[in-house]
């Protein structure tokens, strides 16, 4: 299914946005977080987001590993759906294939949204994490996506996970909705 949505979105052309709008719902956070994305510093990962958050992908997708006074991860659309067997999440990404990294001189400040990726810098494909403060340690080495603009209340609220890797046990915060905005 996934696969089909993506050589549809490909026919159709790239989705053109300047944000997105993520109701977050759980036993931590409620409320909505926007996002602008800074498709003037990573138009490739701008565009991917826009893209799986345009077809719903992100609907439904849980934030797998959040970890106190660093960030929020999410965005594993393959293994991170709430109400199925997410203890594969972080681990997946979209049908669409990887992306080349766009490394950029804005810094890791917080609510500055970031890509995730494996080891390999050119990894990145559907998963996003939100800084709850600075980590310029990531600076350079990560590419940066976007930065919230309104609702980093709600990011703050949302269930910390445990452990040095941050995993969320029991029932993880939900990204419910996440809408492109112009």
């Amino acid at each position: 299914m996934l696969r089909l949505a993506a050589v549809l979105s490909l026919l159709a052309g790239p989705v053109v946005a300047t944000g997105i709008e993520i109701e977050v719902a759980g036993e931590g956070a409620n409320g909505t977080v926007t996002i602008d994305l800074l498709e003037d510093v990573a138009p490739l990962h701008a565009e991917r987001i826009a893209q799986l958050a345009a077809e719903g992908a992100y609907d439904g997708v849980v934030f797998h590993r959040v970890i106190d006074g660093f960030m929020a991860q999410t965005g594993d659309v393959q293994f991170g759906k709430a109400g199925g067997n997410t203890s594969m999440a972080g681990r997946g990404g979209s049908a669409l294939p990887d992306l080349p990294a766009e490394f950029s001189d804005v810094p890791y400040d917080r609510g500055v949204v970031g890509m995730a990726r494996s080891q390999n810098p050119n990894s990145a494909n559907s998963q996003f994490f939100i800084m709850f403060a600075e980590g310029y340690f990531l600076n350079g080495n990560y590419t940066v996506v976007g930065r919230v603009t309104a609702g980093m209340d709600v990011v703050d609220a949302i269930k910390l996970g445990q452990g040095p890797n941050g995993s969320v046990l029991g029932a993880p915060d939900v990204m419910v909705k996440v809408s492109v905005i112009d």
